[in-house]
């Protein structure tokens, strides 16, 4: 099931010099109608795996894996409520490499920010957390000296920030397979026209052809 072939159709009139007359109209698919998880199934976690994006795999290739088809890759994406594919998915490790020299030039290997690494006491009892953003002269009293004090921090460069937010998108909920078959019944019915002043068919309405004036 193609996604783009599963869309409605609309009837526009047409704006073509070459067209016959005011009342000619083109067939065009609906790019309006839009299909989302219908809000029960968001819901259930029980319906999604969690599954992480390998280095260089493109949505087709999630779907063929997960579906066994490269056609499937429209669900991977809705599943995983990516609206932006070009930003939201995950680029190739070379990829980031690239867009973070073309970003930062010269200033690839400098410091981004600085974070916090984990602290614990004797009792291994937790004082300070891993990565919370700090700045580079943060200090803490040393649990294991209360005279003395710690500077529990690392520099993280320009390239470690960029390759971070690259592989947070690599963290994807998908859709479990034996769902596959209702996700795609839903669809139809979705992209399914109910009757109004537009009907033409199920798969099809007509536009108001502003060309055309009543008496």
């Amino acid at each position: 099931m193609s996604y783009f072939r599963e869309l409605p159709n609309l009837q526009y009139q047409s704006f073509l010099s070459d067209r016959i007359s005011p009342t000619d109209y083109l067939l065009v698919k609906n790019l309006f109608r839009r299909v989302r998880l219908r809000e029960d199934l968001q819901n259930v976690f029980t319906v999604f795996d969690k599954y992480q994006i390998p280095d260089g795999s493109r949505p087709e290739l999630v779907a063929e894996e997960l579906y066994g088809s490269v056609q499937y890759d429209w669900v991977v994406i809705i599943c995983a409520g990516i609206t932006r594919i070009r930003d939201q998915w995950p680029l190739s490790d070379k990829q980031v490499y690239d867009y973070a020299e073309n970003l930062y030039d010269e200033n690839l290997n400098a410091i981004h920010h600085y974070e916090t690494i984990e602290v614990k006491d004797s009792q291994d009892r937790l004082i300070l957390p891993a990565g919370k953003i700090v700045d580079s002269n943060f200090t803490i009293p040393n649990p294991s000296n209360s005279s003395a004090t710690l500077n529990p921090v690392i520099g993280i460069s320009n390239y470690e920030y960029e390759v971070r937010k690259n592989n947070e998108k690599r963290s994807i909920y998908v859709l479990k397979p034996r769902y596959l078959q209702q996700i795609l019944l839903d669809t139809r019915k979705a992209m399914t026209y109910g009757r109004s002043s537009q009907y033409v068919d199920n798969k099809t309405i007509k536009t108001e052809n502003t060309r055309v004036i009543s008496p």
